[in-house]
C-alpha cells in the first residue's frame, strides 16, 4: 500500500507503523533489507519525514542552535 500524503503526526506515525509492519511481513523495506526491527524503525522514520518534508530536528521542536563556548572557539550545538 502506498504511503499516506500529509505532515501531521497522526500521518507520520501511520506510515511508519505501516512500512515497519511491511518489514516484519518481507524483511525488507522497499528495495533494501534492513539487519534489525530497530534499524527499520530508523529507517522507515527518515523516509516517512521525508515524504511529509519535514526534518528529524523539526520533529524535536526546530533546528539546533549554534554558538560558542565561552572557554574556546569550536562550535557546540545548544539544544
Amino acid at each position: 500500500m502506498p504511503l499516506k500524503r500529509g505532515s501531521s503526526q497522526k500521518t507520520i506515525g501511520s506510515n511508519i507503523g505501516e512500512m515497519v509492519r511491511s518489514f516484519k511481513k518481507k524483511g525488507k523495506i522497499g528495495t533494501s533489507k534492513p539487519s534489525s526491527v530497530g534499524a527499520a524503525t530508523k529507517q522507515a522514520a527518515a523516509i516517512a519525514y521525508e515524504k511529509a518534508g519535514k526534518t528529524r530536528k523539526m520533529r524535536d521542536g526546530g533546528a539546533a542552535r549554534t554558538g560558542k563556548k565561552k572557554d574556546g572557539n569550536r562550535p557546540v550545538k545548544f539544544y
